[in-house]
């Protein structure tokens, strides 16, 4: 399958719906052959919509992410293959990322390896396939271009031009129409001509941070690993800087404070309450008021967050706040001192220490003690850009979310789908079609949602080399199966130790009786997860790495994390009471 850049995909037809392949699936490259669910897991955790990967997916994101190493001085564009996905892909309803040509990147950049790409891909996940080198791997050419860019990256003490891409994106927002007066295809080219004005710059810009952020990272881990002092890594790379995913929670926490000073506000979001913002709305009490106000601040900075927020389908905060609701509802029960500025000053402390350790280890060595300060720096400096543009990038999708879904619920009014949000069902093309009267969805719609239910039933293997199972081979997805295991080993997250009980969720808006003293496993995190964060007392991810978003931002929430433990949601008990350390990356089952 190829890709043009009208958003439409080649050589698909309604025809190739079938039990074994997913309209928009494409075949793996032959030349950058491993693929993984690590990381982009975190942005489209389940079965990736037509419209979406026809929108923005296809046509924009794998030539960006190629011009995104070109820039880098990894790559030149004539060592990819053209009209074929290879740095993105979606094989069985499910997107990959591929590893292949981030390890060859590692490879090429002067002070990294395809071993320290995968640490930061991985983690501690088992079963990884062993990079192996290849003739043209190695470059001098493309070495000497990448050595610039990591003095650039050691050398840079901020990103300005971040904040305003953020303003313009704001100010799209802003300028949004009334979209209940703009006509079917009006919302439907307001959709298209934001994406095609705006999308591929910003994830250009995104993959770009993503990679800058792997290289102090990876010389931090390098010199701690030299100076025997590994564990003191998580410490060091707390974030002391503002990461954006972590606003919504530190906001909510301020309005959690709200709610616990008041009696009345504590009754509506008190234990097993399902309230909604009616409610609360119409409640004439001052202090329901002053809630009503400040959560629509909220909402009117942070609506455009939620989960799977990159897919144009999913149901964000502005269209269904359940999430940070429920989240704010945990906060309030906590005390002041859990707050997240007490929490990362106690982090802040420690990272002191930390720096100050591994800089009397290196004071004989005038050199490496520059690169650990200068990669100090850094690190700081791009896990915060990485942030930044992922975030920028969820601003754009709900602005081309908006309109879909004001049309998408004009065709579920007139019987077309079954529900507002069936408009992802259909590719660009298609949307075309049907605007224009020529083509009949209901059937091809309701296809498609059974056949994404059933895809959904499975589970995708974490990494793809070269051939793509049957489907007839995934795993069902399995109910949790507890074992005896006492210790599950994954990777330092945020450092810190902490025993509490385990709460195992499946979806930030549905925590159940979370409480503020729980730990919260989950499979994995996106920034719909960040107020739970703040809302308890350590963190469990079954997968994740380095520069997870579990890991940045528990890091500047100051919540002990682990990552990348291996079947943690199935090994762990709902319930049970457990010790996280953060420090060394183990997860011990007490009870």
């Amino acid at each position: 399958m190829g890709y043009d850049r009208s958003g439409a995909v080649a050589h698909i037809t309604k025809d190739s719906l079938s039990k074994s392949r997913w309209p928009v699936d494409n075949e793996p490259s032959s030349q950058f052959p491993i693929f993984t669910r690590a990381n982009i897991g975190e942005v489209f955790p389940e079965v990736v919509k037509p419209f979406s990967w026809t929108l923005w997916g296809i046509p924009h994101s794998e030539p960006g992410w190629r011009q995104a190493l070109v820039n880098l001085g990894a790559f030149d564009l004539e060592e990819f293959t053209p009209d074929r996905m290879e740095m993105l892909s979606v094989f069985g309803g499910y997107g990959y990322l591929n590893v292949s040509a981030s390890r060859i990147f590692g490879a090429r950049a002067p002070g990294l390896s395809p071993e320290a790409i995968d640490a930061s891909f991985f983690g501690e996940q088992p079963d990884v396939p062993p990079y192996v080198e290849e003739i043209g791997h190695s470059s001098t050419k493309h070495e000497a271009q990448l050595a610039d860019t990591i003095t650039w990256v050691l050398s840079s003490p901020s990103m300005p031009e971040l904040l305003e891409t953020r303003g313009k994106l704001i100010k799209l927002r802003e300028d949004r129409p009334n979209l209940s007066q703009l006509s079917n295809k009006e919302l439907f080219q307001r959709c298209l001509n934001i994406c095609e004005q705006h999308w591929e710059p910003l994830w250009i810009r995104h993959i770009m941070a993503t990679y800058h952020s792997m290289i102090p990272s990876g010389v931090i881990a390098q010199i701690c690993e030299a100076v025997g002092a590994s564990d003191l890594c998580a410490d060091i790379l707390t974030v002391d800087g503002e990461v954006d995913s972590a606003f919504p929670a530190k906001r909510l926490w301020e309005l959690g404070r709200l709610v616990r000073a008041s009696e009345r506000l504590s009754q509506y979001l008190g234990d097993d309450n399902n309230t909604t913002m009616d409610a609360i709305a119409n409640d004439p009490n001052p202090d329901c008021q002053e809630f009503r106000f400040k959560f629509q601040i909220f909402i009117d900075e942070f609506g455009f967050r939620g989960q799977n927020e990159w897919e144009v389908a999913s149901k964000c905060w502005e269209l269904d706040p359940t999430a940070p609701l429920s989240a704010l509802a945990i906060m309030a029960r906590a005390e002041d001192s859990a707050s997240p500025d007490a929490r990362l000053a106690s982090r802040r402390e420690n990272k002191k220490s930390a720096i100050a350790e591994i800089q009397s280890k290196l004071k004989e060595d005038a050199e490496l003690l520059g690169q650990f300060n200068a990669a100090l720096s850094a690190a700081g400096t791009f896990f915060a850009a990485r942030e930044r543009t992922r975030t920028n990038c969820a601003l754009l999708t709900h602005e081309m979310r908006m309109p879909m879904w004001e049309l998408g619920a004009r065709y579920a009014a007139e019987d077309v789908f079954g529900a507002p949000q069936d408009f992802s069902m259909l590719m660009v093309n298609e949307w075309m079609q049907l605007l224009d009267n020529s083509l009949n969805a209901k059937e091809l719609v309701s296809d498609r949602k059974k056949e994404s239910e059933r895809l959904a039933s499975l589970e995708p293997p974490f990494i793809i080399d070269s051939i793509v199972p049957p489907l007839s081979e995934w795993r069902e997805r399995e109910a949790t199966s507890h074992s005896s295991t006492q210790i599950i080993t994954g990777q330092p997250g945020c450092a810190g130790t902490y025993v509490g009980r385990a709460k195992v969720i499946s979806d930030p808006s549905n925590p159940g009786d979370l409480q503020p003293q729980d730990v919260l496993v989950a499979r994995h995190t996106d920034p719909s997860w960040t107020p739970l964060f703040s809302a308890v007392s350590a963190v469990v991810v079954d997968v994740g790495a380095t520069i997870s978003h579990a890991v940045i931002v528990a890091r500047e929430l100051g919540v002990p994390c682990v990552t990348s433990a291996t079947n943690a949601t199935s090994l762990i008990p709902d319930g049970a009471l457990i010790e996280v350390n953060g420090s060394t990356g183990t997860v011990t089952i007490l009870e």
